[in-house]
């Protein structure tokens, strides 16, 4: 297989629409780990549907058209992707429930050379169905390591945000469960990779793996609480890089400094293996 450049680069996909509820919000909570103390009123907020404010970055999992790059006519050997980074804007908050249009479309294919992969950005925009304003804007960059070399542009690459040479000025441990996995993948992420053992071992780990989007969530998590107020409505932008994954039942330390008005650099490590999991965060606020 082989891209072509143009023709992934001009690849059309058609709208998805999605009508969501509060069963879809509280499920998308406790599958990034709300809920853990019961009692929390933190957690509640978002686990529970009395005054239910949705987590932004539930919009990650919204009219998603599912995992494209696996049909053969993108060119693309589906077995070697990785999901290298995560965008968001806010621009509306999210509502518990509604119904959205996902309109996508790629940003860029990046040819690294040959032996060094590809990147491929894509963007979805949603939009709120009744009224046609933008609720969010969602990216994302796929790491296809072994497409390189097919003669496309080299760049270019979107920039990463560089965090503090200094301690962080804040942190916030939150622990996920052993089955963890098996609950987020309730939202629509139904990889084999975060369920069955085998397979994980037969893709070299130990067991199944923690979604890297259920990682981003619980990073938005300990940001709203600890930037925002526990406001889901403050969080503006949630950017992030993919460095290592997580499993399943390991606490997520999110470590972040402030860096003026409403900004704020970020990164998550595993504290049992202090291991950088989430690195070059960017996140803006109200």
């Amino acid at each position: 297989m082989t891209i072509a450049y143009e023709k992934l680069k001009n690849r059309k996909f058609e709208d998805v629409v999605q009508t969501y509820g509060t069963r879809d919000t509280l499920l998308y909570a406790i599958g990034v780990g709300c809920g853990d103390d019961p009692t929390d009123p933190r957690d509640l907020r978002f686990a529970y549907e009395e005054d239910l404010q949705a987590l932004p970055t539930m919009a990650a999992v919204l009219c998603s058209p599912g995992f494209w790059l696996k049909q053969p006519d993108t060119g693309v050997d589906w077995r070697h992707v990785l999901h290298g980074e995560q965008f968001l804007s806010i621009h509306r908050p999210l509502s518990p429930s509604g119904k959205l249009i996902g309109r996508q479309h790629i940003e860029e294919v990046v040819d690294k050379g040959p032996g060094r992969g590809a990147l491929i950005y894509v963007k979805r925009e949603l939009t709120d169905a009744e009224t046609g304003e933008l609720v969010c804007t969602v990216g994302l960059s796929s790491f296809a390591r072994a497409d390189g070399g097919f003669g496309g542009p080299s760049g270019p690459t979107k920039p990463v945000h560089k965090i503090p040479d200094r301690a962080p000025d804040v942190a916030c441990d939150l622990a996920t469960w052993k089955h963890s996995a098996l609950i987020y993948r309730l939202n629509g992420d139904y990889n084999p990779l975060h369920a069955d053992p085998a397979i994980a071992t037969a893709a070299g780990f130990e067991r199944p793996i923690l979604h890297g989007l259920c990682t981003y969530g619980v990073a938005g998590r300990a940001l709203v609480r600890s930037l925002c107020g526990n406001d889901a409505s403050r969080l503006r932008e949630l950017n992030v890089r993919f460095s290592a994954p997580v499993y399943p039942g390991e606490t997520i330390r999110t470590e972040m400094w402030k860096e003026g008005e409403g900004v704020a650099g970020f990164r998550c490590r595993v504290v049992e293996r202090n291991l950088v999991v989430l690195d070059n965060g960017l996140a803006k606020f109200q």
